[in-house]
């Protein structure tokens, strides 16, 4: 990729964290110095490359099990990143045919490519929301939002990864919270998150990377993770590392890593899905 975007408002000077975790993925869409940034955090970390892999295939599980059990139609993913297929509509529209997504990130360059996020089918729909998690009342005030979902009925609110960039001053738990309020009865929320609580000497370089890049982070014990849960019915398992979440739900086609010799160490994730009473 060249630099030929910054003039668009994409800030190719220090790493982005939705860069980062593409290049994680074995994406394409990232520069140097994300490239440069991540491969100091596989340094310190290299189970990054498992972990990442793990999260998006908790992600698809999830969607799954959903769409499948709980007739969840309607997603609102926020922290999207830089789309890699299958992405949450894919596998939700494998499912429900008719589900409805909306898609929000504030990094420019997940806009630049959101065109692949709007591929639904005839029967669904999905759009793509430039906004921040920090700001829920203008995310959820965004017409383009409206204009896909029903508020009126059940969402899925999926979190994937996504607020251990959002530290405690920043007041995560009213951040879900707020968002949660927003969706009715029989919603639910989808959330994984990076933990030191199996290597903490390593996450303490990982963090002090992302810090020193500019990208503050707090990664949370399990029974922190469990707060962004108060109030929901968590599905079996509970709170689990996330290779050890639903690991049969898969398609069978590379939504999980299983093939691998997976540790809780090397995965470092807690993940969860909760049903809104």
């Amino acid at each position: 990729m060249t630099n030929s975007h910054a003039a668009r408002g994409i800030d190719t000077s220090r790493p982005h964290s939705a860069r980062m975790y593409d290049y994680y993925l074995g994406g394409k869409d990232h520069f140097e110095v994300d490239k440069q940034a991540a491969e100091t955090v596989a340094t310190a970390y290299p189970g990054i490359f498992v972990c990442a892999r793990e999260n998006r295939a908790f992600m698809h599980r999830a969607t799954r099990v959903l769409a499948r059990e709980h007739g969840i139609r309607q997603w609102l993913d926020i922290g999207t990143g830089i789309p890699t297929e299958p992405n949450l509509h894919q596998v939700a529209q494998s499912v429900v045919p008719e589900a409805r997504v909306v898609y929000a990130d504030n990094d420019p360059l997940v806009l630049k490519y959101a065109e692949r996020l709007m591929r639904s089918t005839p029967q669904g729909r999905t759009t793509y929301i430039e906004a921040d998690v920090n700001a829920p009342e203008t995310l959820l005030g965004a017409p383009e939002l409206a204009e896909v979902l029903d508020l009126s009925r059940p969402v899925a609110l999926s979190l994937n990864a996504l607020m251990h960039f959002v530290t405690d001053a920043q007041d995560p738990y009213g951040i879900v919270s707020r968002l949660l309020d927003a969706l009715p009865s029989g919603s639910a929320l989808a959330l994984s998150h990076c933990t030191p609580d199996f290597d903490p000497q390593t996450w303490e370089k990982v963090t002090a990377i992302y810090t020193g890049a500019g990208t503050p982070v707090q990664f949370r014990a399990q029974k922190d993770v469990a707060r962004f849960f108060d109030g929901l019915e968590l599905l079996d398992p509970g709170i689990s590392v996330g290779h050890r979440w639903r690991p049969d739900a898969g398609d069978g086609n590379g939504n999980t890593t299983a093939n691998e010799p997976l540790t809780d160490a090397r995965v470092s994730l807690w993940v969860g899905v909760g049903i809104k009473p």
